[in-house]
């Protein structure tokens, strides 16, 4: 039986460690808290900019959001990511970006357009 899951995770790892500015050291952070009961755990945190983006990865459509929300909170960031199979949403303060489309956070910096950054983000 396949884990979509783990797939789904290493290939966002892969794709945003790809998309990272080429004079830039390829970096991915991960974030896990362990709370008396109250475990939580991001899988990517990055640096874009001058912001920490916390990055929540699901292999399908649905899927809580709890562990991103309690970091964003933790951390007073003012956005988060999910990537999945859904489609370019947002919810509150998560923007969603298609699994496929996870390296474009990267490739807008790259190319000095922050205007895909700000729809993205």
């Amino acid at each position: 039986m396949v884990n979509k899951g783990v797939i789904a995770e290493i290939y966002s790892g892969l794709e945003l460690i790809k998309n990272q500015l080429d004079n830039e050291a390829a970096v991915l952070y991960h974030w896990q808290r362990e709370k008396r009961g109250n475990q939580a755990e991001v899988d990517y945190v990055i640096e874009l900019g001058d912001k920490i983006v916390p990055i929540e990865v699901k292999s399908g459509i649905k899927g809580k959001m709890q562990s991103l929300r309690i970091f964003m909170e933790e951390k007073k960031s003012k956005f988060g990511v999910r990537t999945s199979l859904e489609n370019f949403a947002r919810m509150e303060k998560i923007n969603i970006i298609p699994l496929y489309a996870i390296g474009a956070i990267f490739k807008a910096k790259k190319n000095n357009t922050l205007t895909l950054t700000k729809q993205i983000l």
